[in-house]
This record gives C-alpha cells, structure tokens and sequence, in this order.
C-alpha cells in the first residue's frame, strides 16, 4: 500500500508549512509540515528554522513511518485512497492514538461506511472542537469512500 499524491496533498494542505518552530493548538513544538519530534528527527525546539525543501524532507520521512505504522495496524486490504486517508488521519493524531481509534476498528471490522462518522469523532482540541479539523476529517472521509466510487466505476 502507498500514500497518494493526492493523499500527500491533503497533509500538506491541512498541515500548513512554517519554516519557524510553532506551539501547534495543542501546545506542542511544530515545524514544517506538522513534523513533531514525536515523529522522530530532527528535533524540534524553539528558535528552530528550516526551509521548504527541508520541510518536504522531513515530511517525506514521517509519511513514510506513518504509512508503516499504519500499515501494520491493518488487518484488511485496502486501496490507496482508502490507506492514504487513513495515514492522513494518524500523522495528525498519533500512530498510538490511531491504534486505540474506532476508526481503526471500524475498518479491521471492514465497516467501511462506518469510517467517516468515526473520522467525525476527532475534531477537538482541549475540549474545544476546531473548524480546521471538522474540515480535516471531512477530506478524509471523502477520500476514504473515494475508493468505492473508484472501484465502481470500472
């Protein structure tokens, strides 16, 4: 399984690029591409700088770890946009976060209509529910079932 263009797109569009470490909504150092030092290297602390082809290094290396982790975790086969949707939604919440998910339960279940309300679940922050990952969540679900259109019209 591979992550898609379009996948990788959606990262990028719902990550954002900033070539200065931030504090991301949930107080956590963050530079480039959403790339954490949970993510492994580099580490990022305040005062850090990178630049966009930098940026796209980096996240090219934690695309990958995530879709082997998330490709792990699976117990179905799944097409690319489904697989690149779902790597979309673990590097923004967690491998171990996506591990515990009804998302991840849905789809080892092969509940796949399923998927998008689980998707709909994780739109908070500290509580407080963010447009930007109501929105998130919604790209990726439409991503998910993309697939069923996919192999529908063939």
């Amino acid at each position: 399984m591979h992550v898609t263009e379009q996948g990788l797109a959606l990262i990028r569009r719902f990550e954002g690029f900033r070539t200065v470490a931030y504090r991301d909504q949930a107080g956590i150092w963050t530079i480039g591409f959403g790339h954490t030092s949970s993510a492994g290297a580099p580490l990022v602390r305040p005062g850090m700088k990178i630049s966009r082809k930098e940026g796209l290094q980096i996240l090219a290396r934690d695309v990958a770890s995530f879709a082997r982790g998330v490709e792990h975790l699976l117990e179905v086969e799944l097409g690319s946009s489904q697989f690149s949707a779902l790597v979309s939604f673990a590097y923004n919440v967690g491998l171990e976060n996506f591990r515990k998910s009804s998302v991840l339960r849905a789809v080892n279940a092969q509940d796949f209509a399923a998927v998008p309300r689980r998707l709909a679940l994780w739109v908070k922050c500290k509580g407080a529910v963010l447009p930007g990952l109501v929105h998130r969540r919604a790209a990726e679900a439409a991503m998910f079932l993309s697939e069923d259109r996919l192999r529908n019209n063939q």
